[in-house]
């Protein structure tokens, strides 16, 4: 983080603490370029285990080249994206950028709790059966109408999440936003399977696949804007800066406890 003296050099009019064009640029990391103390952004990591498993996601649940079953590409729910995102958080944590660590650390553990899912050996839909066929308890209204629960809790979860991103950028609030609708499209998904509406919990899982495929290219986008600004490409990708948009707050915390 930059020292006080930074931030006064770079005061403007507009009231923020660093340029609108840095603050668009780095988002998350707010700190002054080329400086000799800086150390590498960590987000554009969490950015990339985030897209290639929301991706993944993505295109299976829409049943691209055939696809029908995520239980394949478990794997990417526990060692691409929980991995990349975890070590975010805690460098995220390391250099105090509590927005990006709360953002990269929800995120981390909802690949590892959804990936639980999707592993056969453990059995979890067998529970929901009298029998223990894990067919049936995976068919189940019990079993889908958990599940169901379970992403509309994650829904508003990203929803609040969606509404600070409106401090941010365009783009990362509108990541936050159609990732929780999502969410909730999903939820109705399995509450038709529950119900055994097949043919809509079906279109309902295509649509909250191809949601989410929106998703993820617009991570995929933030990805590129980061890594393009870290290693000082010849052009610039804009993000929508929304930070002019609201009251200036570069005053110390303690002193907006104290007005409380």
């Amino acid at each position: 983080m930059p020292h006080d003296d930074d931030l006064r050099l770079h005061h403007t009019q507009t009231g923020m603490t660093i340029s609108p064009e840095l603050f668009e640029k780095l988002y998350l990391t707010p700190k002054v370029p080329d400086s000799k103390s800086q150390r590498a952004n960590p987000n554009a990591l969490g950015f990339t285990g985030f897209v290639v498993s929301t991706f993944t996601f993505a295109v299976v649940n829409m049943g691209w080249g055939g696809a029908n079953n995520l239980a394949g590409v478990a794997g990417i729910f526990f060692f691409v994206g929980p991995v990349l995102l975890i070590l975010a958080t805690i460098f995220a944590w390391y250099m105090n950028e509590f927005f990006a660590m709360m953002v990269q650390g929800l995120f981390s553990v909802f690949w590892l709790s959804f990936g639980l899912l999707q592993l056969p050996t453990l059995g979890l839909a067998a529970a929901y059966s009298p029998t223990g066929n894990a067919a049936e308890g995976a068919a189940s209204k019990g079993y889908n109408a958990t599940i169901g629960l379970y992403l509309i809790v994650w829904g508003f979860a990203l929803l609040t999440f969606f509404v600070f991103c409106l401090k941010t950028n365009i783009v990362f609030s509108a990541i936050f936003g159609t990732v929780t609708i999502a969410a909730w499209v999903l939820a109705g998904a399995y509450f038709r399977v529950g119900a055994g509406d097949y043919v809509m919990a079906l279109r309902l899982q295509k649509t909250g696949g191809a949601i989410l495929f929106v998703t993820a290219a617009l991570g995929w986008y933030m990805t590129i804007v980061i890594m393009s600004y870290e290693m000082r490409m010849p052009f610039n990708l804009p993000v929508g800066d929304l930070s002019h948009l609201w009251p200036s707050t570069d005053r110390p915390i303690g002193d907006v406890e104290k007005q409380a």
